[in-house]
Order: C-alpha cells, then structure tokens, then sequence
C-alpha cells in the first residue's frame, strides 16, 4: 500500500495522457496513439511547474520501465507462431535480408556520425523489426533513458508517415504485383499500423487485391525476430557487467553481478506468451482484448517517456538521429525490393 500511494499520481497522470492519445490514434491510424502521447508530454513537461511534476516522477518512471516490459509481455499473446511460420515462411529471406540492411548500417553509421550507442541500436532495431514494439522490448535490455527512447520513436514515426503515403504509389509505379506489394510493405514499412495502413491504400487503389491480411502476416512474422535480437543484445549486456565487476567496477553497490538486475526477464514471459497462444491454439476473443492492453500499455508508457524528455534537447540533437532512420528506411526499401526481384517475386 505505500509503494501504490508513492506512485498513483504519476500512473494517473500517465493514464490521462494515455486516454486522449488512444483515441487520437484510433481516428489517424497512420500517426499512432504512442507518438500522439510522447508528443502531449512532452508539452506538458514544459508547462506543468517543477513543484508539481516532483510528486508526479515515481508512478510517471514505473510507467516508462515497468509498464512499457508488460506490455511486451502481452504482446506475445499476439504471435501464434504455428500460423506465422506456415503463411509467413515464404517471407524469411526477404525479412532476414532487411533486418540485417537496417542493423548493419545502423553499426556503420553509428560508428562514422559519432551517434550514441543506444540511440543506434533503438533506430536500427526500430527501422528493422516493428517500429515502437520492437523499441519498446530493445530499451529497456540496453537500459536506455527515456530521452533516448523518446528520440528513437521520433525517427519512426516519420518515416512511418512517408511509406504509408508513398509506398502505395511507388508500388504501382514500379508494376509491383498485389503479392509483391503485400511483402513489399510488409519487410519495408516500420509499424504495424502504417503497413496496415499502406496496405488498405492499395486495396483501395487495387479493388479486390486483399493485400491487407497477408502483409499483416508478413510483419507479425518480422515481429518475432524481437525475440532473438533482444536475447543477443541481453547476452551482450550480461558479457559487458561481468567485464565491469571482473574489473572491480561492478554495475551494484556492493561491487558484484546481479543477473536478475541485467538479464531482460520480460522477454521471457514474451516468449511464454506466444507458446501459450500456439500450444492452446487461443482464439481471438482471448488474444485480441491483451493485444489491445498491450498497444494502450505502449501509448501510456510513451506518455511517461514524452514527460520526462527534454524537447529543446531532443530538436537540437535530432539530425544525426534522423539521418540514420533515413538511410535505414531507404536501406530496406532498396534490399526488399531487390530480394523480391531476385526470388523472381517481382
């Protein structure tokens, strides 16, 4: 009961900001409840006087860390990885391809423009894998801040825009067949909710194409390359603390390694969930209200994340950052299209 009256505020709060932002999100689809909340927070850290936002920064930082891991949990009982590998399978190379573009110049990148590590690794993960999930499951295993976080979906969300607007044009200017496009958009577009919403504009576009459902399945099977690469990024962490307290500069107080402080259990339970959907095969009246709990989680969470950033800082350091969105985005592009040529899809 104490911890619950240290930290009610700041979830309140966080819930206020979350509630408007889900709707606005439902109503444009290509924006997203998550950046429309980073967005209302980040005003709102402006404006609300520092007396008043100190009772506020407790509930306000479970949400960004805790609430943003359950989440990701519940994310998993979106993923029936029976149905995924059997309509999905077809799109593995092209995944893997894209994937490793968007890391690899992601590393380059981050190298060449001096760009912060982590920053990077969100932007490269992010642009790769799902957009703000995938960020979501990455951040808190390399322990980024929320200024951090708040950057990276930035960079998303504005490509995210320009593929769903462009994308459907750009396909049919290139003769990219209805199944070409489905994968097109499916390896090539961030978020889940700009493929929907650059496949439901080429339907419009192709009466009768039904891309929709199978980009849907071509991105739900990019999602669980979340599982790997945030495991990867775990195993690493763990190899950097026990470097560090090998050292005698431990990442605990007492100077010794702690593997439940480290090691990203959340995506454990990630993992558990999506077995728990495929073994008992749940159906979607079970899975489609937790795969809404966890995208109202994600945009509640992201209302912590907007809260605490600084938005003068964030402009200001934003260049490099969005460069590399870029080159990453204009990366899977080029790489989808050229698999797909290759596999003779196209």
């Amino acid at each position: 009961m104490s911890r619950l009256r240290r930290l009610w505020k700041g979830l309140l709060f966080s819930l206020v900001i979350a509630v408007p932002s889900w709707l606005l999100g439902k109503q444009f689809e290509v924006i997203g409840g998550p950046v429309f909340a980073i967005l209302i927070g980040m005003v709102l850290a402006l404006l609300v006087p520092e007396s008043a936002a100190a009772p506020l920064q407790p509930g306000v930082k479970f949400t960004s860390k805790k609430i943003l891991q359950y989440a990701v949990i519940l994310l998993g009982f979106g993923l029936n990885l029976a149905q995924i590998a059997q309509v999905g399978a077809t799109s593995l190379p092209i995944i893997v391809a894209t994937i490793s573009t968007s890391l690899i110049i992601s590393f380059v990148l981050c190298r060449a423009l001096n760009i912060p590590g982590k920053i990077s690794t969100l932007v490269g993960v992010g642009s790769s894998i799902c957009g703000g999930s995938a960020i979501a499951a990455t951040a808190p295993v390399i322990d980024a801040d929320d200024e951090e976080i708040a950057q990276a979906i930035s960079v998303i969300f504005l490509f995210n825009v320009i593929a769903a607007l462009v994308f459907p044009t750009l396909g049919s200017l290139l003769g990219l067949s209805n199944e070409g496009f489905g994968l097109f958009a499916g390896t090539a577009v961030n978020d889940t909710s700009s493929v929907t919403a650059a496949a439901a504009a080429w339907d419009g576009m192709h009466p009768g194409a039904n891309t929709l459902d199978a980009a849907t399945i071509v991105k739900l099977t990019r999602t669980l390359a979340i599982i790997p690469i945030t495991l990867v990024l775990a195993v690493w962490q763990l190899r950097q603390a026990r470097r560090a307290a090998a050292a005698g500069e431990a990442s605990t107080s007492e100077g010794t390694f702690d593997l439940k402080k480290i090691f990203p259990f959340f995506i454990i339970f990630f993992v558990l969930a999506s077995v728990i959907t495929t073994v008992f095969a749940l159906p979607a009246a079970v899975t489609a209200p937790l795969k809404e709990l966890s995208k109202f989680f994600i945009v509640m969470a992201m209302a912590a994340i907007g809260f605490n950033t600084n938005i003068v800082k964030l402009v200001r350091t934003g260049g490099k950052p969005i460069l590399m969105g870029f080159v990453c985005w204009v990366g899977i592009a080029v790489v989808s299209l050229a698999a797909q040529h290759l596999l003779g899809i196209w």
